[in-house]
């Protein structure tokens, strides 16, 4: 790759009003201190856009006629390790990135330019940037640069390719993933040719680096609407490219309570964990926590001279966390995240009639996703509700929120006590016997009262005292904390049900 300048263009203005007292003095700063160098500098790109938006704004962006070495000349603290002429200057601890204006040719790995080349002029700059909305400069002084019109495609809010969409798409087929991204974030609709041209090119994002597509597919997950998102990738053929294995459940009929096929069920799922904002992490485990239904359907068929009146999915929960952790590793997700998703999507289909489960049921079920992470199952479960169109929080759900709570409570047991059977028995040498189990309730008796007591060295003390009693007496001090624990449960028990409105 190799850098030249080119000659100028004509200058382009069209004039209208930004509020500039909401651009940051650090980034002033550095369009100011060009200016001052007798160079041109404007914000450009995205900060823009979301300038005439109203949006929040994370990255401000500029660029400038001036070339790399020119700018490291004029700002003290700066940092330039690229061929793409960005020089990040250190302003107030924040880094901003300058970008001598350029030209870009041929894209031969439809990633990056085989050569870039600088130029004197802010329209040839604009000329290679993705969309019209990302194609505005803006000066310091409010002055604003938009030969492709963007403001009124931001105002009409349309997602247009700059120039000939399949060029654009040809230079950087990346591009196309970040019109549907910008589309789903933004609320915009993408214009027909655009469109057109991406649902052309759709193969070519095989060709980008898959941790460039997970970034772009995370920022669509993450959107207030994932689910148009992904069905947009899915309409114009994206999504074939990037997570085939969700497109299997297209037309895959469910029936019995299930009123959409696993494709609409998977968006719905995914759309209710992003109206009740939850983590990303559950929003993928709602996306992909059906995903082995079709590799495991099985026909209805005669059973004892009766037809079954729906298709069977048996074990798709074990197939579909098989499938769901070769996509997230093919995607490069964390090792964090595979781990969650994929335990997420193997134990939603836990067993959850609150009229026949027990309590160590539910604390198995808690064992295998942590405690941590219970209360994130149960969202995935509720959206996986909720993507049946069935009602968000049933009364039996309810009651499993409550057994959770009870299994999840400080239990006032002797699993509380600082030391138990095991230490009696090796290190103070107490035989297995009924008397251990009375020791150990008179022990809770007095944590009960007082819980300070409940440390390694009181409590062997106690124990060393009690072996002096007789069975009697040692018996009634541990069936009186037997009484006092089951009223203290009882009373607990109350508080929480009520508390989840259930009996």
């Amino acid at each position: 790759m190799w850098v030249r300048f080119l000659p100028g263009a004509q200058r382009v203005m069209n004039e209208a009003k930004i509020n500039t007292n909401l651009i940051p003095s650090y980034v002033t700063r550095v369009t100011t201190e060009l200016e001052n160098s007798n160079f041109e500098a404007f914000l450009v790109g995205g900060c823009v856009r979301d300038l005439i938006l109203g949006r929040e704004i994370k990255d401000w962006d500029i660029t400038t006629n001036a070339t790399p070495e020119q700018i490291q000349a004029i700002f003290e603290k700066t940092v330039y390790e690229n061929n793409f002429g960005t020089v990040g200057v250190c302003i107030e601890d924040n880094i901003i990135e300058v970008t001598t204006y350029r030209k870009e040719a041929k894209y031969t790995d439809f990633r990056h330019p085989d050569e870039v080349s600088f130029t004197r002029n802010i329209e040839d700059d604009l000329k290679r940037r993705d969309f019209t909305m990302n194609a505005i400069a803006l000066s310091s002084k409010g002055q604003i640069i938009d030969i492709y019109k963007g403001q009124k495609d931001i105002k009409d809010k349309i997602i247009r390719a700059v120039g000939n969409p399949n060029e654009r798409f040809g230079e950087d087929a990346l591009r196309m993933l970040r019109a549907v991204r910008f589309a789903t974030v933004l609320d915009f609709a993408i214009d027909g040719e655009t469109l057109t041209a991406i649902a052309s090119n759709s193969h070519l994002i095989a060709n980008i680096a898959k941790e460039r597509i997970r970034d772009e597919f995370i920022k669509i997950i993450e959107s207030s609407k994932p689910a148009v998102g992904i069905a947009l990738l899915q309409k114009i053929g994206l999504l074939k490219h990037i997570i085939p294995e969700l497109e299997e459940g297209i037309k895959c009929k469910q029936g019995g309570a299930h009123i959409y096929d696993v494709f609409e069920h998977l968006l719905g799922a995914v759309q209710h964990a992003a109206d009740k904002k939850y983590s990303t992490n559950v929003r993928l485990s709602a996306l992909f926590h059906d995903i082995g239904k079709p590799r495991t359907k099985r026909l209805p068929s005669l059973v004892r001279g009766e037809a079954q009146k729906k298709p069977t999915f048996y074990g798709h929960e074990v197939v579909g966390a098989k499938m769901t952790k070769k996509i997230l590793e093919d995607l490069k997700f964390s090792r964090e995240t595979i781990d969650f998703v994929t335990n997420m999507v193997r134990r939603h289909m836990f067993f959850s009639d609150t009229e026949q489960i027990t309590l160590s049921a539910v604390r198995r079920i808690v064992a295998s996703v942590g405690v941590d992470h219970i209360w994130e199952l149960m969202q995935v479960r509720e959206c996986d509700r909720v993507g049946m169109k069935k009602a968000e929080a049933p009364y039996r759900l309810r009651k499993y929120h409550s057994m959770i709570d009870e299994v999840l409570r400080d239990p006032i047991s002797v699993s509380q006590l600082k030391i138990d059977g095991n230490y009696m028995i090796d290190v103070l040498h107490v035989k297995p016997s009924p008397r251990m189990g009375w020791m150990l309730h008179a022990l809770l008796e007095e944590v009960l009262e007082d819980p300070t007591r409940n440390t390694v060295e009181y409590l062997t003390e106690r124990v060393k005292d009690f072996g002096e009693l007789d069975d009697k007496t040692l018996k009634a001090l541990g069936d009186k904390a037997k009484t006092t624990k089951d009223e203290l449960e009882q009373e607990e028990l109350e508080i929480l049900r009520k508390s989840r409105g259930v009996k």
